[in-house]
């Protein structure tokens, strides 16, 4: 498939709007050697081409939702009811309108958004609500039953499906925060992980109007496939297509996986033709932008665009004292698997939190065993997001490694128990995955106590220590477990009694918020994008009143972290700054879409902000 001419404005205002958050291959330099720079400048793939499928897709789709505590609702008679009555007819499911009448099950909106260059089989996550004139007052507890996820298209004031292009199913988690009076946060939630890709996302390039040849879009396949490759059953294949004269089609390398859009500035500062004698100039110049901060990110790029060359050039980065020179020197050297970026990427991690979320996708993008090393070494430390940032970024680099493998605990979610020392902390997540990750395996909870574990599930600790997980359902016999007051031993038995992930965040939370665990509970303390450096002091004699020289770091958020958000200016990248990102539940309208890394962020102004129990700082 290849966009149509129609669709040249649209590729150039979603190219641009990409590039704006970017540390763009166009900009060249912005220091005093513009005249240096026309002299060893060549043409790049980005000046004659724009990037094509950077932006986020939203899929939607009707769902039932079952498991319901007399929660649900009869919903009335609507074109929603109208086409799920249909789908589970189709389905064989007998007397489907009796099952959508019971108080156990609700009718329900579903929306994902497919990031860009999501594979078949990718997952991702969805976000539920009750239908429009339900009376059903809450989902907690529910189960989302398999539903179809199309794109949506309004014409003529009517809605037009699009193509199949993911289904979705899952335990909804809901704001565990809510009261039961309080239908408005009750009657929405997520799944995570719910939806699964049916379809890869294409990604390409396509050719500025003037620039539209056979000759010119033969001549960027040619640069983007000397400088990658991909490999496919032990064989090496190009990783671009040209199409015909106006598009480019383009393979995700393994090494981005994990940071498309990084791949995507980096295709776009490959050299399309270059003589040796043009490669020397450039690298001399190369070499002094990146030793000057302020174009020391647009240099890196070009020198990671140019592969095994540029390596020389980016270790003299790595020796700057000037920690910004270091970081993107190294962020370079990372992609082209430089054993020799590790320790000032976790250098970065540790100390500068505006460049920690960068450099923890770099390190898990190396095969290197330094970057092994230094990933290990900061589950030790006392930031959370880093210890957990880390954790995240060696289960990306190999799920399978015994250090994060974990288990899934009766397939409701992934558990892992990490004994690596440093202080004892709890993560759950409230994105990206259904996941339980505990930091130190000696936790216990503080014993005599009564906690819920969802709506059937009650957990009761003794004064002895000893603790009773049991479970209640009508019309079922009742289910008892007996443990310890380990941590790891209670959510083991909440998870044997057909527990789900949102029954053991609920149940977490209550502990945490009730003083009753040894440790630090987190909720998605993942590294943060988009956060304010303060630059050496060299450059903070250069502001008019005295103050600090700042920059945002306009690094692409890396899908790694897809919910890292912004502080505010104010917060200077502080670790425990108030969370902020796209308005999560403005999209109730019809229209609304997330935005993605190049967008501005906004504020969260949701029951997700009570999820992560940030509201309480």
């Amino acid at each position: 498939m290849k966009p149509d001419n129609e669709l040249w404005k649209l590729c150039c205002l979603a190219g641009s709007l990409w590039l704006a958050g970017c540390a763009g291959a166009d900009i060249r330099s912005q220091s005093p050697e513009d005249a240096l720079l026309a002299e060893a400048a060549v043409p790049l793939v980005g000046d004659l081409a724009v990037p094509y499928g950077m932006t986020w897709q939203k899929v939607e789709g009707n769902a039932v939702v079952t498991g319901l505590s007399g929660t649900g609702d009869d919903p009335p008679p609507s074109p929603q009811y109208a086409n799920v009555l249909h789908d589970m007819q189709a389905r064989g499911v007998m007397d489907p309108q009796t099952l959508l009448g019971s108080s156990g099950t609700a009718l329900a909106m579903v929306r994902g958004y497919m990031k860009p260059g999501i594979q078949a089989g990718d997952q991702f996550d969805l976000e539920i609500r009750v239908a429009s004139g339900s009376d059903a007052t809450s989902l907690r507890g529910g189960w989302m039953m398999e539903t179809r996820l199309k794109e949506l298209a309004v014409m003529d004031n009517r809605v037009y499906d699009g193509h199949l292009l993911a289904i979705g199913e899952g335990a909804i988690l809901t704001d565990t925060h809510a009261g039961q009076n309080d239908r408005v946060s009750l009657c929405r939630g997520r799944v995570l992980g719910g939806g699964t890709a049916l379809k890869s996302r294409q990604l390409g390039l396509v050719l500025k109007p003037d620039d539209q040849t056979l000759r010119n879009s033969s001549q960027l396949g040619l640069a983007v496939n000397r400088r990658f490759h991909a490999v496919v059953g032990g064989r090496k294949e190009p990783v671009a297509k040209p199409i015909d004269e106006r598009f480019i089609e383009l393979k995700v390398h393994a090494r981005y996986k994990d940071n498309v859009p990084r791949y995507m500035q980096v295709v776009r500062a490959i050299a399309v033709r270059e003589s040796a004698a043009e490669r020397v100039a450039r690298m001399e110049l190369l070499e002094r932008q990146l030793l000057d901060p302020i174009t020391a990110a647009s240099a890196a790029l070009e020198l990671e665009a140019i592969g095994k060359e540029g390596r020389p050039v980016l270790r003299i980065g790595i020796e700057s004292s000037d920690p910004e020179v270091r970081f993107y020197a190294a962020e370079a050297l990372a992609y082209l698997d430089d054993p020799a970026a590790a320790e000032p990427l976790a250098r970065a991690a540790r100390e500068e939190p505006a460049f920690r979320v960068f450099a923890l996708t770099a390190l898990s993008a190396m095969d290197s065993y330094e970057a092994y090393d230094q990933l290990a070494a900061l589950l030790k430390v006392a930031s959370a997001e880093t210890r957990y940032g880390a954790f995240r970024a060696l289960w990306a680099s190999n799920p399978q490694d015994p250090l994060v493998r974990g288990e899934q605990l009766d397939g409701q979610f992934s558990y892992h128990v990490l004994e690596n020392g440093g202080p004892p902390m709890i993560h759950v997540t409230r994105s990206f995955r259904r996941e339980v990750v505990v930091f130190g395996a000696g936790q216990r909870l503080a014993t005599p106590c009564l906690l819920e574990a969802g709506p059937h599930i009650l957990v009761k600790g003794e004064a002895d220590g000893s603790v009773s997980v049991s479970r209640f359902t009508i019309g079922r016999p009742d289910q008892k477990r007996t443990v310890g007051n380990h941590v790891d031993a209670v959510i083991r038995a909440v998870a044997e009694l057909d527990g789900a992930y949102p029954d053991v965040v609920q149940l977490l939370q209550e502990a945490d918020a009730k003083g009753l665990l040894s440790g630090r509970f987190e909720i998605d303390a993942l590294p943060k994008a988009g956060r304010l450096y303060e630059r050496e002091s060299g450059f903070a004699d250069n502001t008019e009143d005295g103050s600090k020289d700042t920059v945002f770091v306009s690094n692409p958020l890396p899908n790694l972290f897809p919910k890292g958000a912004a502080p505010q200016p104010k917060d200077r990248g502080r670790e425990d700054a108030p969370n902020s990102g796209p308005d999560e539940d403005a999209a109730d309208g019809d229209g609304a879409e997330v935005a993605d890394a190049s967008e501005k962020p906004m504020p969260i102004r949701s029951f997700f902000g009570r999820i992560t129990g940030r509201n309480r700082r």
